[in-house]
């Protein structure tokens, strides 16, 4: 009788109706003391928010289907022989405590958070909600490393000033991230389809000197010379990058469970040979943004959501 066990391996907890924790990994108080007594290096923050989406709603259902999602996923990745669970130590560090209707007590709330995970030295791992959720942790990751950059994929630039007056909107998250202190050179945006973002949004861009790789750019320069100049780009001079990914960047056949699915988009393969090329990035903080669950009954969308998370977390493993 084989007694060795494979650290590997799916455990009868797949179809015992867990917990709902992210990878089946025990839930943390998330506070900086409980986080370093679990020894945790990486700790997932559900942030269901979906208060200021000017398309479909249901992106607050996002950290319930990763969750959900998470469980048909392993930490070892036979291809490549990353275990993750040999560079980081999981944990699950619950959901933002929304306040409905209030987006200023919602994002305070979110970078308290995540400013206690990041206080225990470990890396963010966000899952939402529409892409406003980046506001209070960009905040919290620039008051850590004042020296910080930016990875952002997304079919939009998301850099409105503001929409309607509301400052703290899902289109607002990069002048936000901005604003926090994230130097605009420093900051890669890639991936943005051009019949989906207003002429403001462009010209700030070209105002601040966001550097720009548009879906067309993808296509032409080849995912091997984006990934190559998003990793110069986002970590010249800079102890840390957040690295932010809106699933709507991707095909809608590919993402059809998000608010605004995008016709023609980037490819699940584009966008995860990049993700696996930003290795040579300090990456310190992850989150994936807009998954609508409601939109999405086959799980296709979380599913991808949790590919892309993992890919992430490998680059991150590779920076360290």
């Amino acid at each position: 009788m084989n007694t060795v066990t494979d650290t590997t391996m799916w455990e009868g907890s797949l179809h015992a109706g867990s917990i709902g924790s992210f990878l089946n990994k025990p839930r943390v108080a998330c506070k900086a003391d409980a986080l370093r007594a679990a020894g945790a290096t990486v700790a997932f923050l559900g942030f269901p928010w979906d208060g200021t989406c000017i398309s479909r709603t249901g992106t607050n259902m996002g950290p319930k289907g990763l969750r959900e999602a998470s469980e048909q996923f392993l930490t070892f990745n036979a291809n490549t022989g990353m275990d993750l669970e040999q560079a980081f130590t999981f944990v699950d560090a619950g959901d933002v405590a929304i306040v409905p209707g209030n987006s200023v007590a919602t994002q305070q709330r979110a970078e308290d958070m995540v400013a206690e995970i990041l206080a225990a030295d470990a890396i963010p791992v966000i899952g939402g909600g529409d892409h406003s959720i980046t506001i209070g942790p960009a905040r919290a990751f620039a008051r850590k490393y004042r020296r910080c950059g930016m990875i952002h994929f997304d079919t939009h630039l998301d850099t409105a000033q503001d929409v309607g007056g509301e400052t703290l909107n899902h289109c607002c998250p990069i002048a936000r991230a901005v604003d926090a202190g994230f130097r605009p050179g420093n900051i890669v945006t890639i991936g943005p389809s051009g019949w989906m973002n207003p002429r403001s949004e462009l010209a700030y861009v070209r105002d601040k000197g966001i550097n720009l790789f548009t879906l067309e750019d993808v296509w032409e320069l080849g995912v091997p010379e984006v990934a190559a100049r998003a990793v110069a780009l986002a970590s010249k001079d800079v102890d840390a990058v957040y690295l932010t990914i809106d699933i709507d960047v991707l095909d809608a056949s590919q993402a059809p469970g998000t608010g605004v699915p995008t016709p023609c988009g980037m490819t699940a393969r584009e966008l995860l040979g990049i993700i696996t090329r930003l290795k040579g990035a300090p990456i310190r903080a992850i989150d994936l943004a807009e998954v609508s669950p409601p939109w999405d009954p086959s799980g296709i969308t979380s599913r991808l959501g949790m590919r892309i998370l993992l890919d992430a977390l490998a680059a991150a493993a590779a920076s360290r």
